[in-house]
């Protein structure tokens, strides 16, 4: 059988992501990866709006993109925009000068939608099994959360306390103060009433993280004890403990300090301590003593679902 060749643009409000692959019956081929800082939610976010200069690192990027899939030669583009550009009153003007400037039709997918495919990801990962599992995926814009076991999710939903919100209303100092940490929590505490609702409910038995901050905090934990993570593997795991002597550390570091970690990468080097806050506030609802980190989130859901290898989640649309 041939391969069916598509591409997989994951307009992030931090990230773009593009993945090009060659998907078969039961596997899939990487073709090409890549993912750019575009920060869309920089200078906007809090005005629920996309601004200028955000408009054109979108617009450069997509640019690219789009030269990388012609030189392919794909027909087939599934592009997603998620938190900022659902949220932004200029997103469907936005919208439509991408399908204009570069043909390409972009899926602004809501909060569940989003879980679900993160879900998808996350279970395609092979992160999985038989027990109850509390996910999350901290974007800039929302955090996705996902209760669910490898057969399907029983609870999903969005909240918009991503990385680039938290950011531009807690951490004015740097380092982070004790009471802008104590306030920022004060705050989780108000907005994830009903996550706690959830978690009494279904009492999930582990936690896992997808891609984004959960990669970066592993390949820290990796560096730290002079290892590197497998390209081949999709899931790893994160002491609890380590976890914490990395987030305690996170908080009392500079940002030049923080760059100078082993493992951090400059695009997370502003987020990664308030995304770290918000871990610590839910691992005190759900206590285990590994965090499972899979490499796989919403792009590779996408992919999931183009296979047919989704759960009872309905087929995406272009």
């Amino acid at each position: 059988m041939f391969p069916t060749k598509a591409a997989i643009i994951d307009m992030g409000t931090n990230t773009f992501h593009l993945l090009l692959v060659e998907m078969y019956e039961d596997k899939y081929n990487t073709i090409y990866k890549e993912k750019i800082p575009v920060k869309i939610g920089q200078g906007g976010i809090s005005k629920n709006n996309i601004h200028p200069d955000a408009i054109k690192r979108a617009f450069h990027t997509l640019k690219h993109f789009r030269s990388m899939i012609d030189g392919e030669g794909i027909q087939n583009i599934f592009a997603f925009a998620t938190s900022a550009v659902r949220n932004a009153q200029n997103g469907s003007e936005f919208v439509k000068q991408i399908k204009e400037l570069f043909q390409i039709e972009v899926n602004v997918i809501d909060g569940l939608q989003e879980a679900q495919m993160i879900y998808e990801g996350i279970r395609f990962s092979g992160s999985l099994n038989g027990e109850t599992y509390l996910m999350m995926d901290i974007g800039g814009g929302s955090v996705e959360f996902i209760i669910g076991n490898s057969i399907e999710a029983f609870w999903r939903q969005s909240f918009e306390i991503g990385g680039q919100r938290l950011l531009d209303l807690f951490h004015y100092h740097d380092p982070i103060l004790p009471e802008e940490v104590e306030k920022l929590t004060f705050y989780l505490r108000e907005k994830l009433f009903k996550l706690e609702e959830a978690i009494q409910k279904f009492n999930p038995k582990g936690l896992v993280g997808a891609s984004g901050t959960f990669d970066t905090l592993t390949d820290m934990y990796f560096a730290s004890h002079h290892q590197t993570k497998l390209k081949t593997q999709q899931v790893f795991q994160l002491p609890k403990g380590e976890f914490e002597v990395i987030a305690q550390k996170l908080l009392t570091l500079n940002k030049e300090e923080r760059l100078n970690i082993a493992g951090m990468i400059p695009m997370r080097v502003d987020m990664i301590v308030v995304a770290s806050c918000l871990i610590t506030y839910i691992l005190k609802l759900v206590p285990v003593s590994i965090l499972v980190c899979s490499n796989f989130a919403l792009k590779e859901g996408a992919i999931a679902q183009l296979m047919g290898k989704h759960s009872m989640a309905t087929a995406i649309s272009q």
